[in-house]
């Protein structure tokens, strides 16, 4: 039998690609700001429903800029339960991390623990729409209000996510995107970060561009973060077909859904009233007492078979030992999230994954 993985990247025409390639081939412009570059930088702005967008290399380069171009220093409020590029990006930043635990229904930060964790250090929230899901955004932002804090969403799951109509991109300060080849929305690689206005937008421009506002002038010190052309190439051809890719992604999820409901032991979150969502990810929780079977048990029994569930995410970032030894990893502060991350396991979703496949999946979840 054919290996099931986790994902599988949605890929364009190979003919279309090679179109692009030609043109480049030709203008021999393959990075710093070209036509592919400023059309889809233009396209994809549009296409969120937000207006100040800036295309990076990558996601985890968006986070470090973001951070940068908000001048953030002393301590950031943010999750454990998320991809450790969220706290790398603090990390190289010089900003110390400080974990909250998730909210008990959701993967996502919890609010009502942020207060108590607020010290005179801290600038700001990084938290993460994860899965994308969003956060209780509305809450944050009250909070935020209050103490003088920023906020910046790492949204690298929630690709054209909408909350009651409005962009998920468009809440918080500033918003992260990333384009990696196993998210929903890729460019191999790549990334963006959505501001609030232009000037914090040319702001971005320099930083990720070496700090360089004209030919002669540095403005400050900024790192290459640059998009090239190919991925940006890639990314106008990628938009054509989002919503065909989503669609089919939609019919897997909920049969997910039908199939799973009535099995003991196993939960799942599904979208809520008010939210258009990506149907980027199924994560399901295995509690072993209901189930009968442990999640590491589940996943090697896929695993067996050729089908490669991961263990989205687990450990959590504050278990990892770079961050251990701060004083806001604590278990005792983090009981929800770390619950999670011992239950959770991604099963395979993506736009190619024929019913048959899936049909697979659920055979081995259901006859344990």
């Amino acid at each position: 039998m054919n290996q099931i993985n986790v994902t599988k990247p949605s890929l364009p025409d190979i003919k279309e690609v090679k179109k692009i390639l030609d043109e480049l081939w030709q203008s021999r412009w393959l990075t710093n700001n070209g036509k592919f570059h400023q059309e889809f930088e233009k396209k994809l702005a549009d296409f969120l429903g937000t207006e100040h967008l800036a295309l990076c290399a990558n996601g985890t380069l968006a986070l470090v800029i973001a951070l940068q171009a908000l001048r953030i220093t002393g301590e950031v409020i943010t999750t454990p339960y998320s991809f450790v590029a969220t706290t790398h990006s603090l990390h190289w930043n010089g900003i110390k991390p400080v974990f909250v635990d998730t909210e008990k229904n959701s993967f996502n930060l919890d609010p009502n623990k942020i207060e108590a964790s607020i010290t005179p250090r801290t600038t700001a929230v990084l938290p993460v729409h994860v899965y994308g899901y969003p956060c209780n955004v509305d809450e944050i932002q009250r909070i935020a209000d209050i103490y003088g804090l920023k906020i910046i969403y790492d949204a690298a799951h929630a690709f054209n996510v909408r909350l009651n109509g409005i962009p998920i991109v468009n809440f918080g300060d500033m918003t992260i995107l990333s384009f990696h080849s196993t998210k929903i929305f890729h460019t191999f690689e790549g990334g963006a970060i959505i501001c609030k206005d232009e000037k914090t937008k040319q702001r971005i421009d320099f930083l990720k561009n070496f700090g360089f506002a004209d030919e002669v002038t540095v403005v400050g010190p900024g790192i290459n973060a640059k998009m090239n052309e190919f991925q940006a190439g890639l990314g106008l051809l990628q938009l054509k077909e989002f919503d065909q890719n989503k669609e089919k992604r939609r019919q897997l999820f909920f049969r997910y859904c039908d199939m799973l409901k009535n099995i003991k032991g196993i939960n799942f979150f599904q979208p809520l009233e008010g939210l258009d969502y990506n149907y980027a990810y199924f994560p399901i929780l295995v509690n072993e007492d209901k189930y009968g079977m442990s999640r590491d048990d589940l996943y090697q029994k896929l695993k067996d078979i050729g089908i490669y569930a991961r263990r989205y995410f687990y450990p959590l970032i504050s278990n990892f030992p770079t961050y251990r030894g701060l004083e806001s990893t604590q278990s005792s502060n983090l009981i929800n999230a770390t619950q999670k991350s011992e239950q959770v396991l991604c099963i395979p979703l993506y736009s190619e994954l024929a019913f048959d496949e899936q049909d697979r999946v659920i055979k081995v979840i259901t006859n344990k």
